[in-house]
This record gives structure tokens, sequence and C-alpha cells, in this order.
């Protein structure tokens, strides 16, 4: 999975198209890597052709793309494959930015391939590609503990979680970015040995910030 200087870089955010969706826990994905267009200056346009959002650029000498999605979760991989078909981007390229119910908030892991673990964005991926060998950053939002797993991830972020969200988001970014200088092997191994906290599943009886 090794990066060389002559490929691009093509960052995918998961999550679900509009407003309604906008600040659940399932749309990290998107979150992240709206981010990092806002650092890069890059600004997103619909492209139809895709059925996705688009944004790109060159950044540290590197051709870099970056897709949201507009099929929602789901059908997250026909967006992914056609896009990464048009511009015959290699499956080395490809980084998607995942929410995981698997690591506490405010966890996250590099990985150079792995199981789809129930998300279907990853799923959907997995079935238009047809593997699972490809870079996904896990962004960790708890376990819904003996919530409804849908209700969960569809939720809004706790008042705890909003309040650690912005810094979050912005570890999650300097992770994508170190990827365009840096060996995957090199970033995974400092990223994933840094400890996360442990936290109680999210009290999701707890009001949402207004505003």
């Amino acid at each position: 999975m090794a990066q060389t200087e002559e490929q691009p870089f093509l960052f995918v955010g998961l999550g679900n198209p509009g407003p309604l969706y906008e600040m659940t826990r399932h749309n990290m994905g998107y979150l992240v890597v709206q981010a990092l267009a806002r650092r890069l200056a890059y600004f997103f346009k619909e492209d139809k052709r895709f059925n996705a959002r688009v944004a790109k650029g060159v950044s540290e000498g590197k051709s870099v793309h970056l897709l949201l999605p507009l099929t929602y979760m789901n059908l997250s991989g026909t967006a992914v494959k056609r896009y990464m078909d048009y511009f015959k981007i290699p499956l080395s390229s490809l980084i998607v930015v995942t929410d995981d119910i698997a690591l506490s908030f405010g966890q996250l892991r590099l990985r150079a391939m792995g199981s789809a673990g129930g998300h279907n964005g990853l799923k959907s991926i997995e079935a238009q590609l047809g593997t699972s060998h490809y870079m996904r950053l896990r962004m960790g939002i708890g376990h819904p503990g003996p919530h409804v797993l849908t209700d969960y991830v569809l939720g809004p972020f706790s008042v705890l979680e909003q309040q650690e969200l912005p810094s979050f988001i912005d570890s999650g970014v300097e992770v994508l970015q170190r990827l365009l200088k840096e060996q995957m092997m090199q970033v995974m191994n400092t990223v994933n040995t840094v400890s996360g906290r442990v936290r109680e599943p999210t009290d999701l009886t707890k009001p949402p910030l207004q505003g």
C-alpha cells in the first residue's frame, strides 16, 4: 500500500447528505474531509456524474481529490467506484474516513485494510471494488450500549461530544495531511499507538446544544 509521488490521493468521507444528518455520528467521515477541504482552501462542487460532491487541488506537490458521496451511506461504493474508474485512481491511493462504534469517542485508527464490521458504507465500497484492501481512517464514535444502533449513529452528538468534536476532527485532518508527506506505515505506527480515552456509552437522554 505504499504511496509514490506520482500517485494522486483520494480522500473519501462517508456520511449521509442533507441538513438532517449533518451533525450526526454517522457523518464523522463527512466532517473530517470537509475540515480538510477548509484547511487546504478547497471548495466542493456537486458532480452529477458521480452523484457526489468533489473538491480537487494540489498539496505537498501531490494531486489531492476529496469525495463526499451523495448516494446515502449504503450506496457509497457506487460513487467511489465511478470516480476511481473515471480518473483512473489506483486502489493504493484511496483513503476512506469513516465512523466506528468499536472505538471510544476521541479514538482513531488508521488501517491498510480490514473488514466492513457491519458498516453499510464500507460494505458498499467493498462490494463495488471487490476488495477490502484499501486504507481507512476509523473515527471512534463510541458504542451505543443498550440503545438501538440506528438511532445512535443517526442521532446528534451529545453535549460533551460537541465540546470535544472540533479537536477530534482536527486530529483526523492531521492524519490525512501526514499521509501526503509520510509513508502510510510510519503514520499508522504513531497514530495507532496513541492511547485514547475510554468512556461509558453516550447518554442519549442529554439534549444536544442549540444554536
